[in-house]
């Protein structure tokens, strides 16, 4: 076993991304980049939002933010 097969290149890390978009598009996800928008959610310089385990926090009223849809 080579020891840096875990390693990608950019063609391949490219496509799995790619994919990645599709799938989300396919569920239903209608913005670009629904990944690299979720990424930001957990940045530390983001205070008032945070991404955890609960899900989407409001850090200025220490409540969870109900992500239902209205109908």
């Amino acid at each position: 076993m080579n020891a840096y097969q875990h390693l990608r290149t950019p063609l391949e890390r490219f496509w799995r991304a790619l994919l990645g978009e599709k799938a989300a598009t396919s569920l239903g996800v209608k913005i670009n980049a629904p990944f690299m928008a979720l990424s930001f959610l957990a940045l530390p310089v983001i205070h008032h939002l945070k991404l955890t385990d609960k899900g989407l926090v409001d850090v200025d009223k220490f409540a969870i933010v109900p992500l239902g849809v209205d109908s």
